[in-house]
């Protein structure tokens, strides 16, 4: 498997048209005053802006980290990435405002995160 998901109500002839945006997994790491590691993940770039009623394919390839299953909330839209490897979601930007895209594996400064984008649908 290719690690490709796309959104159901996709038509297959809106499938691979539309304009593509590119971002990957990211990683920080450094050493705390303690001597600890310290590590935090990200989407690069972590905001993208996208116009109303444009047909999107957001290409994401995994970098940092194995895996990193995703929301992206008020979209319905869910996946995952895997290190190495792309995964492509499609979408409609039907109707303006700011969603996030959230690793359900660092979903918080606990757990090495936030890793949250923001996908801005502006009018």
């Amino acid at each position: 498997m290719n690690g490709t998901v796309k959104q159901a109500s996709l038509s297959v002839s809106e499938q691979g048209q539309g304009r593509t945006i590119n971002i990957v997994t990211g990683e920080f790491k450094t050493t705390g005053a303690d001597g600890k590691p310290i590590e935090a993940y990200r989407w690069d770039p972590g905001t993208i802006h996208v116009k109303q009623g444009e047909l999107i394919n957001l290409s994401i390839f995994g970098v940092n980290g194995t895996n990193h299953p995703f929301i992206i909330d008020g979209l319905s839209i869910k996946g995952e990435v895997k290190k190495g490897k792309e995964t492509v979601v499609s979408f409609k930007a039907d109707k303006p405002g700011t969603y996030r895209i959230i690793c359900l594996t660092h979903p918080d400064i606990a757990h090495n995160g936030p890793m949250v984008g923001y996908i801005v649908v502006d009018a």
